[in-house]
């Protein structure tokens, strides 16, 4: 099949690899350093029990994406309108759309700019961008994808290449339950840039996550959404699963970059605001990211 990847990233990466190395058509936009180490020799994949160069084609273009199939739309939260409309008019009429995300309402958001359907996908996968052209997979990789004519056979498909794919017919909740533990442990391990397993190990961090989870749980039955209710355990659970993991926050920070704090803690501050629902973990850390941002750009 031919499948465009808008965002290259660390997820777009990560999945645009394994898609390429199942022998699927695979075009990846990306900025011009990806790009041009992509184009010379390949697409890195790096895992635990193999590094490959896969080939691939990439583009810094939105018209990357024109004839494809398949577009999985992998940018940060804060570019979802701006990168909607620069695809937009490259897509082809029977395309399938994917919004692979952080936060709760990128799908819902992209489809108001693309006008056509968005499936809603939650991603859970631990990667990091080594260098241009160079992803490294650290874990996981499973998919839930909201429930549509096309998701039957896109699971199909992702699952021929190896990405585990559930087609849900909650994949709200499943979103709102990947928010609840970037909730958790972005922001916080942000701050010290420390890996989750020694972050979880200091002294009322766990307490903290629990004030965490507390509040987004008011906010989300405040929005009618359903979430799993060992959504703590699996929270808390996390650290050991991914003892030496780095949350995209603490390596956007570190990096200088922009965070997708606002559609993450924030978006629980805001909403709960709209609710009349008290959220001060979340807004505080909120706030100690956004300082922190404005600390590097100073």
């Amino acid at each position: 099949m031919k499948i465009a990847v808008m965002g290259a990233g660390a997820v777009g990466c990560y999945y645009g690899a394994m898609l390429a190395r199942a022998g699927h058509s695979v075009t990846l936009i990306a900025r011009p350093g990806h790009v041009q180490a992509i184009l010379d020799r390949g697409l890195v994949l790096e895992t635990r029990a193999f590094t490959q160069a896969v080939p691939a084609s990439a583009s810094t273009e939105p018209s990357g994406v024109a004839d494809a199939e398949i577009v999985l739309f992998c940018v940060k939260s804060g570019d979802t309108v701006a990168a909607g409309r620069d695809i937009a008019p490259w897509l082809a009429a029977g395309a399938s759309l994917l919004s692979l995300q952080n936060g709760v309402d990128n799908a819902e958001r992209l489809q108001e700019v693309v006008q056509r359907p968005v499936i809603p996908t939650a991603v859970y996968v631990a990667a990091e961008m080594a260098g241009p052209g160079h992803v490294r997979h650290h874990g996981r990789g499973e998919l839930v994808i909201g429930q549509g004519p096309a998701s039957a056979a896109i699971a199909g498909t992702f699952g021929q290449a190896g990405i585990e794919t559930e087609i849900s017919d909650n994949v709200i909740g499943a979103l709102w339950t990947k928010l609840i533990v970037n909730c958790c442990y972005n922001a916080l391990s942000a701050v010290p840039q420390l890996p989750y397993g020694r972050m979880l190990a200091v002294d009322g961090v766990a307490g903290s996550m629990q004030d965490i989870v507390a509040e987004c749980l008011l906010v989300a039955r405040g929005c009618e959404v359903r979430v799993d209710d060992d959504i703590l355990d699996k929270v808390l659970g996390l650290a050991a699963a991914m003892p030496d993991q780095s949350s995209s926050t603490a390596q956007d920070l570190a990096r200088g970059k922009r965070t997708e704090i606002d559609h993450l803690n924030g978006y629980i501050a805001r909403t709960g605001a709209r609710l009349g629902i008290a959220t001060p973990a979340n807004r505080l850390l909120t706030a100690v990211v956004k300082l922190m941002e404005e600390s590097g750009r100073a």
